[in-house]
């Protein structure tokens, strides 16, 4: 459920859309009780959602709204939609003061563009220091009532045409916390937050909630250390705004969040920026207000509201006007002569500083600035490992969803705004080029290039899947064709593809990493020496196992350096999730013996993992900056929808990792992949209870039923590849194996009369082919359908005289329809007999109707296509497919290399497999991170 124009919450009419704040959603409304104007913020569904939270939430509200003070937006109640809080969707809104006017980023933004110089560029004295003693008085009122603001910014404080100040969103951000954050350095660390719905290019700086930047420069010390806050954090934002005010500049600025701390915590303001005719009361203010030692800082905003009031009332000459660029004010030569004896020591000491002990002093190392952990918010993808952090950490590319469409987005950290990157949709795992003007990607069967000055992707290599990519310095890209294949390099302008690594009886190499000295990392699973995280080479040299691991590593350069080498040989730390858990562990590289060396140490918990691809959801920058999302976030929900795209029940858990549903021939059933404990196994879902099918240690996905639904068959990941199994869908008994090869196989269909199994079988050659195996005699497989394109996911009708599936042969994915023979060992037997196209503008993973009578598929845009079919004695007469409803789908129609995510029951309802919205995991960012101290 959501608001728009027009719509209804309680007694309150929508007129327009405001825009995004850093709680969410923010409307105008018409109280149809009081007649008055109102402010409507939606809660983000994260807090809706959890009880727990809406409970401290609405606690929170309740002393809030009893600020009643001319210079404090009011809150006027909590507002709840009919559905809020019973399971389902509904809508839970701060109803607050509307406040017309502008906010105070906006209003120095514009002076900045507008002022004849940096002099010139801040608020005249006239107009900022009345605006400051408002914003003090609303701040008074507060912590005579014991709230904090915690987030007081320009973009929190707005300004009325009439000249009122008033002060928004106070204590919300302690508000929206979640209740697990109640330590300290939980509750007061910044939290970066992004709009739900991303916008294209940039906003003003300082103008958003949740702007990485813009909240670093206002945090006080105490809040960038994570330790204890009181009132005295928001007299130092105070003072930090009334600079801004003056000068027209941030106080604190940096080129990453790192930066930007690190300026909070140890830069010394430059008081020569302000203005000549600033009156010393307000330099003496701005200096107690900006002591980082919170014992010496202005202890109440009285005090600060005080001393303006005497600067206001001060007449012009009681003081006289400082020295341009004075430091402090000096009234008298008695007040001047300390300053003076202090400035003459000051120069002697300067003279001095050739001596020894001058010259250490001169040398000491400024503090290492704390280690911090911040957040970004994305909409849903279930690509938890498709993001990547530039390696001058100043910008993250990711994968999302918007408007039913997976596809990579671009975002500069000092932003809180997303852009899209044309020409990338149905893109995964990109890769940054090492002077960060280039992404690399995989999409549509290819590994493609998209320069960021302009142009669309260029194609380097075909492939039939991908699996990880990695940029060098000299124009070499390393990449992961397949889940079964080595690894193969290409050159960034394109050209022919060659391969890196061999095999030797391991399934595939995938996840590659470059590092410094060209060498590399990769994820081998299974083969001679174990499966693990490997350390390879271009010259051909024998990889050297490195660790044993489920999923590749990550490798972070030491000191956040780009060299990555020590003198001694010890290069940079390898970030890897041990088996059998979701820890993230980082060990240091000695490049020299090619081992790991010290005792592993512990970064995160619960980080997500690709054990498909060998991906674990973590980027490091070489500046030291490190990302990483964690697993149990983009929750799934497999949800029946009617033709309509009316929800009509959910079956199963909510859970990350539900994958490829398969409904029984009764609807009863349902056969999904599903993750626990770090073992992918089919679960059975009856609506009543969900029961563990499969037991093994390996991977069981891709699942299909026999026509009378007695066995289930189903694709199982051991050391060689994925073979093809069946067992009975009452549980007993073993699995039986219905075929060993060496390629990777993916089931597909099983015909009504049971006697074949369609697969999709992968060829380094030919890409994806369609093989068919009967399920009785000596079960020999055989080519069904095998060109040059890509193609796979076939379904047999219902009848069995048909097979739907994919191909690509025009270009872009389409749906077609061939005439199903008895398969014959001559494969180009197999290839005639006609075909038919059945989609109009590209469509993915098709699906019979009961009755033969229309075929389901996807349209690029994710929307659910049904296209009638006329079935004639040799010929099928496909009719013009019609869009049903948006599935909303991660990927939509547009990755064709997923497995199928919906399913069709035979009484017409479809199984959809969605994200569930407000659960998808956020991307944590990791500043500062000094592994030795932690050994």
């Amino acid at each position: 459920m959501a608001l728009t124009p027009g719509s209804r919450l309680g007694p309150y009419d929508v007129t327009a859309l405001l825009g995004e704040g850093g709680m969410g959603q923010v409307y105008r409304a018409t109280d149809t009780n009081l007649k008055r104007q109102v402010a409507i913020k939606v809660l983000p569904e994260s807090v809706a959602a959890d009880r727990e939270r809406l409970a401290r939430f609405q606690r929170e509200a309740e002393v809030l709204a009893a600020l009643n003070h001319p210079n404090i937006a009011q809150i006027y109640g909590l507002e709840k939609s009919p559905s809020a809080g019973s399971g389902q969707a509904g809508i839970i809104a701060l109803v607050m003061e509307l406040v017309e006017g502008e906010d105070l980023s906006q209003r120095i933004a514009r002076l900045r563009v507008t002022g004849a110089s940096a002099r010139q560029a801040g608020m005249p004295l006239d107009e900022a220091l009345p605006i400051a003693k408002q914003i003090a008085e609303a701040l008074e009122a507060a912590h005579e009532q014991g709230i904090i603001h915690r987030d007081l910014k320009p973009a929190n404080i707005k300004v009325r045409p009439d000249g009122t100040v008033k002060v928004l969103d106070f204590g919300l951000a302690k508000a929206m916390d979640p209740p697990a954050a109640s330590s300290p350095a939980a509750m007061n660390s910044p939290t970066i937050t992004s709009p739900a719905h991303l916008r294209q290019g940039d906003g003003a700086a300082g103008t958003e909630a949740g702007m990485i930047l813009g909240t670093a420069a206002y945090l006080s010390p105490e809040q960038a250390r994570g330790t204890a806050v009181d009132k005295r954090a928001d007299v130092w934002a105070f003072g930090v705004v009334l600079y801004e005010m003056l000068t027209g500049q941030r106080l604190f600025t940096g080129a990453t969040v790192s930066d930007t701390i690190a300026a909070v915590l140890k830069a010394e303001p430059d008081w020569t920026t302000l203005p000549t005719d600033t009156p010393p009361a307000i330099r003496r203010l701005l200096r107690r207000c900006l002591e980082k030692d919170r014992k010496r800082r202005l202890d109440s905003a009285a005090g600060a509201r005080l001393e303006i009031d005497d600067a206001l009332t001060a007449s012009p000459t009681a003081d006289g006007p400082s020295a341009a660029g004075a430091a402090v004010p000096m009234a008298s030569s008695r007040g001047r002569l300390p300053w003076m004896v202090a400035l003459t020591v000051a120069a002697a000491l300067i003279a001095a500083m050739a001596t020894p002990t001058l010259r250490y002093l001169r040398q000491t190392p400024p503090p290492v600035p704390p280690e911090t952990r911040l957040e970004i918010v994305t909409p849903p993808t279930s690509l938890l490992t498709s993001f990547a952090l530039s390696p001058d950490g100043r910008q993250i590319v990711f994968a999302a969803d918007s408007d039913g469409a997976s596809r990579l987005w671009l975002r500069p950290l000092a932003s809180t705004s997303a852009q899209s990157l044309a020409g990338t949709e149905g893109a995964t795992w990109p890769f940054w080029s090492p002077d960060g003007r280039s992404i690399g990607f995989f999409a549509g069967g290819t590994l493609q290039r998209l320069d960021l000055a302009g142009g669309a992707p260029q194609t380097l290599a075909t492939l039939t899947g991908g699996a990880g990519g990695t940029w060098h310095t000299d124009g070499v890209i390393l990449f992961a064709p397949s889940l079964t294949s080595p690894l193969m390099r290409v050159a960034a302008t394109g050209g022919t593809a060659v391969p890196v690594t061999q095999l030797e009886g391991a399934f595939g190499n995938t996840a590659p990493q470059f590092l410094p000295d060209g060498r590399f990392l990769f994820f081998v699973g299974g083969g001679a020496d174990g499966t693990g995280i490997y350390l390879g080479a271009l010259d051909g040299r024998a990889p050297t196992r490195l660790v044993t691991a489920d999923t590749g590593g990550v490798y972070l350069p030491s000191h956040g350096g780009a060299s990555g080498a020590s003198a001694t040989g010890e290069g940079g730390w390898v970030l890897w999730v041990r088996p059998g858990t979701a820890t993230l562990v980082a060990q240091r590289l000695d490049l020299t013996t090619a081992t790991l060396v010290g005792q592993p140490v512990t970064l995160a918990e619960g980080v997500g993992v690709d054990l498909r691809t060998g991906r674990i959801a973590v980027s490091a920058a070489a500046t030291g900056l490190l990302a990483y999302r964690r697993g149990d976030g983009s929750l799934r929900q497999l949800t029946w929808v009617d033709r309509s795209g009316v929800a009509r029940g959910a079956v199963g858990p909510r859970d990350a990792t539900l994958s490829n549903p398969s409904v029984s021939p009764d609807g009863q059933r349902v056969a999904v992949s599903r993750t626990v404990q770090g073992n992918e196994d089919l679960w059975l879902l009856d609506g009543l209870r969900d029961s563990r099918f499969t037991f093994g240690p390996d991977v069981e996905r891709f699942s299909v039923w026999s026509a009378d639904g007695a066995r289930v068959m189903f694709s199982l990941f051991e050391a060689a590849g994925f073979d093809l199994y069946q067992k009975r869908s009452n549980g007993a008994g073993e699995a039986e194996r219905l075929l060993t090869s060496v390629q990777t196989k993916v089931v597909t269909s099983a015909s009504k009369d049971g006697r074949f199994v369609l697969f999709n079988g992968v060829d380094p050659q030919t890409n994806v082919d369609i093989w068919v195996v009967p399920t009785s005699g000596d079960r020999t497989p055989m080519v069904w359908r095998k060109t040059s394109f890509r193609e796979g996911y076939a379904m047999f009708s219902p009848d069995g005289r048909w097979v739907a599936y994919q191909s690509n042969e025009s270009g872009r994915p389409e749906i077609y329809v061939r005439p199903f023979g008895p398969p014959s060992d001559d494969s180009s037997a197999n290839q005639a007999d006609g075909q038919w196209q059945v989609s109009t503008g590209g469509g993915i993973h098709p699906v019979w109707r009961h009755d033969g009578k229309e075929l389901f598929y996807l349209n690029p845009a994710g929307e659910l296509m049904a296209a009638p079919i006329a079935v004639s004695a040799a010929a099928v007469v496909p009719r013009v497919p019609a869009a049903l409803f948006p599935t909303r789908i991660v990927g939509g129609g547009l990755d064709a290399q997923q497995a199928r995510q919906y399913d069709v029951a035979p009484d017409g309802r479809f199984l959809i497999n969605t994200v569930v919205d407000g659960t998808v995991a956020p991307i944590r960012l990791v500043l500062n991170w000094n592994p030795e101290a932690k050994q």
